[in-house]
């Protein structure tokens, strides 16, 4: 079986995959793809304009093909005020850079959704990383233009009602290798290991505009 691309992994030593890391910790190897951002997570502290002017200068790299992972999480991380702020602030620097966003959201896809129109930002793709929600949320997401990425764990119903050309997999910080994932979402979708790897493959390369 061909090895899939990984559209979202912390697994710095991963190969053929985005490699999503903290812009204070971005140390790019060559042949390597990456996709910088400050996880919700991490707003707990102060983040500084010293930050986000390293966050403005690696996102420039050309090893660099989206912004992210960002987003908002209603469950940890800081203030909401704050995560709100920090994930415009990546908003903003997607829509200069004209690369999506990779997005951690938990329960707060209606609020991100509402953020972007709001800033008149249609235009800069989500890529909504770790889908476990319902079809419910994922219809919302879908129909703004989002992007669906899976990883070993998911709500079925979900995945089925995600178009193949919106499709992404991974494995974020799972052990659990890539064509495990392929496998366990084809399926569940009764088609071949195979074809979901050269629909995902194609999928990520369309979206993260890759050379």
């Amino acid at each position: 079986m061909t090895t899939p691309f990984d559209f979202h992994t912390h697994h710095l030593d991963a190969t053929g995959a985005l490699i999503s890391v903290d812009p204070r910790c971005f140390s790019p190897e060559s042949g390597k793809w990456y996709s910088v951002g400050f996880h919700p997570w991490d707003t707990s502290g102060e983040l500084c304009d010293a930050d986000f002017a390293l966050l403005e200068q690696c996102a420039t790299h050309p090893q660099v093909l989206a912004i992210g992972e960002t987003g908002l999480d209603s469950r940890r991380g800081g203030d909401m005020a704050v995560q709100r702020q920090v994930f415009t602030r990546h908003l903003t620097l997607a829509a200069a850079l004209g690369k999506p966003v990779v997005v951690h959201s938990v329960k707060t896809a209606q609020e991100i959704l509402a953020l972007r129109r709001a800033m008149g930002l249609a235009d800069v793709t989500l890529a909504v990383h770790g889908m476990r929600a319902n079809e419910h949320v994922a219809r919302l997401l879908l129909d703004e233009g989002c992007y669906l990425s899976f990883g070993i764990r998911f709500n079925p119903h979900t995945l089925q009602e995600t178009p193949l050309e919106r499709l992404l997999i991974e494995t974020d910080e799972d052990p659990a290798p890539i064509e495990e994932v392929a496998a366990t979402v084809a399926a569940q979708l009764q088609i071949s290991a195979e074809e979901v790897i050269r629909q995902t493959d194609f999928n990520a390369r369309r979206l993260l505009k890759m050379p």
